[in-house]
């Protein structure tokens, strides 16, 4: 079984409730709106970190808009927001897709992929609960599991 971390939309801040999380996963995933490079050198010192940029990330040149990841023969496609998604995941061989961006935190299947939004681990906003999540891949099987922080 390979335990990944989700995370997004942090905006700067990395709560200690995260990094306990994230303590023992294989990988962690951020979904952009980073906030700042102290958050992912954080991160890094848990597990190694792929990261994708979001609309705040001004100064993260170096991450990509989308990264594309593979864990036990699944291939997962990392973005900031499902909007700039244009093309069908189905069709192109990717069984999930990790994105941010609404801070709505939400787990969907369509058409065979995993939608998996962790929702927002940074400052609270919008009233909106503050989330991480728990990706768990094992025999060919993947479920998600969002945490409610705090």
């Amino acid at each position: 079984m390979t335990l990944i971390g989700v995370i997004s939309d942090t905006h700067g801040l990395l709560r200690e409730e995260v990094k306990e999380l994230f303590n023992g996963c294989a990988l962690i995933l951020h979904a952009g709106d980073v906030g700042r490079e102290s958050v992912l050198e954080e991160l890094r010192k848990i597990k190694d970190t792929v990261a994708v940029r979001g609309n705040v990330d001004y100064w993260a040149d170096s991450l990509k808009e989308r990264e594309y990841v593979t864990v036990e023969n699944k291939r997962i496609l990392v973005l900031h927001n499902i909007a700039d998604l244009k093309t069908d995941p189905a069709e192109n061989d990717i069984d999930v897709v990790i994105y941010g961006h609404s801070h709505k935190a939400m787990i969907k299947n369509e058409k065979g992929v995993l939608y998996f939004n962790p929702g927002s681990a940074g400052p609270q906003r919008f009233r909106l609960p503050i989330t991480a999540g728990l990706l768990r891949i094992e025999n060919g099987n993947m479920e998600a599991e969002i945490i409610q922080l705090k």
